[in-house]
């Protein structure tokens, strides 16, 4: 049995059927709350080591090579499988201990990440320092085999429910403002550790800010050698971007705004019957496969090159770029429907329809702004001068 069939008759046999359905892989975590086929598909996912499907075994991955992990995000969307596996975990620090970390700390960490045991949060932006990330000032002092950490950051995804956070801290206050920061990882309960939520414009509290006050953290949670963070933490925001743009939703089939143009606009002769939605809907697909084919080309020249890293601001950019204009796109088609917030004469998906136009307004910024994006494509990407 080829792979393509081996993957196929897996997942026909193990993913349940509510999972093959427009939606999101559960993050994990202590607190995590799931449903029983939720558990269930990140339980039997885990086991077979495809919530990390390209990570060695040994760390709780599934070891497939790039050819195979393209065969199987075709066949989970030929279900419209969803991950069972999403969040900072998979995305972002998983990827960087397997690139920076020991052999030792990937045991730690990587299967816990893969089994969904532990939910991470990202500490990098501060209130004095978000574009200008470098001018960071939260300090971890050396104390004998520990440092202590004093400082705070903003804008946490996820903070409040998170079991360990990964963060930039001034190790050197002496050195140059990039040689001076480190790389360090450590659990959410420990003593002197205070999360505020911060409300948002579409009624969640998904950011929040962190304060650290004389938190102890084991030297031995530093990832890579000390004052080289800013090398460690631009290649993770590298891995952040290409996530945010879309390379970790490629699992599921996209969901278009037809369903909504049938609904809420109708069709005469086969064909949606308002010609403006009609043209809007149609460019927008053309776009949505277009970027899908060049994020799969990208995948296939990356396993047998190097390719540049900064090319992860360009799919950050466009991708959250589009997410935006597929809100604004579903809203406009939905009119008056579209802009609920709460009581029974609204469905719940018109409701989610709501919230999810006002969370995507944040695209632009999390994870880099679209004018910083812009700066690197300009600079790293084509070579422009400055």
């Amino acid at each position: 049995m080829g792979f393509r069939e081996e993957a196929r008759s897996w997942l026909e046999a193990n993913c349940p059927e509510s999972m093959r359905s427009p939606g999101y892989g559960t993050d994990g975590g202590r607190r995590a709350k799931l449903d029983p086929d939720t558990r269930l598909w990140l339980d039997r996912a885990a086991e077979r080591g495809w919530t990390a499907p390209t990570w060695p075994k040994e760390y709780g991955g599934g070891g497939l090579n790039a050819e195979q992990h393209r065969i199987l995000i075709e066949e989970m969307r030929r279900l419209n499988a969803r991950a069972p596996l999403a969040g900072h975990g998979v995305s972002m620090i998983g990827p960087a201990i397997l690139e920076f970390g020991t052999h030792e700390q990937c045991l730690e960490h990587l299967p816990k990440i893969a089994t969904g045991a532990i939910k991470w949060c990202q500490g990098y932006s501060e209130p004095g320092a978000g574009s200008d990330l470098a001018s960071l000032q939260t300090r971890a002092v050396e104390d004998g085999d520990d440092y202590v950490i004093n400082g705070s950051k903003i804008w946490t995804s996820g903070a409040d429910r998170a079991d360990w956070i990964f963060a930039l801290v001034r190790t050197d206050p002496n050195a140059s403002k990039h040689e001076g920061i480190s790389f360090i990882v450590f659990d959410m309960e420990s003593p002197g550790v205070t999360v505020t939520p911060i409300d948002l414009i579409s009624g969640s509290s998904d950011f929040c800010q962190t304060f650290f006050d004389d938190v102890r953290v084991p030297k031995r949670n530093l990832l890579d050698a000390p004052g080289n963070g800013w090398t460690v933490g631009k290649r993770l925001m590298q891995y952040e971007r290409s996530s945010l743009g879309g390379a970790g939703a490629a699992r599921q089939k996209i969901t278009t705004v037809d369903e909504y143009a049938k609904t809420y606009v109708g069709l005469s002769d086969g064909k949606i019957s308002d010609a403006i939605i009609r043209r809007d809907v149609l460019s927008l697909r053309m776009d949505e496969r277009a970027y899908q084919l060049t994020l799969q080309r990208n995948a296939e020249e990356a396993a047998t090159s190097k390719a540049s890293g900064f090319l992860s601001s360009m799919f950050k950019l466009y991708g959250t770029e589009q997410n935006i204009r597929r809100q604004d796109l579903t809203v406009s088609i939905m009119g008056t429907r579209g802009l609920g917030w709460s009581g029974d004469g609204f469905e719940v998906a018109e409701l989610n329809a709501t919230r999810g136009w006002l969370r995507s307004k944040a695209n632009s910024i999390e994870g880099g702004s679209s004018e910083v994006m812009r700066n690197i494509i300009a600079k790293r990407v084509l070579g422009l001068p400055d």
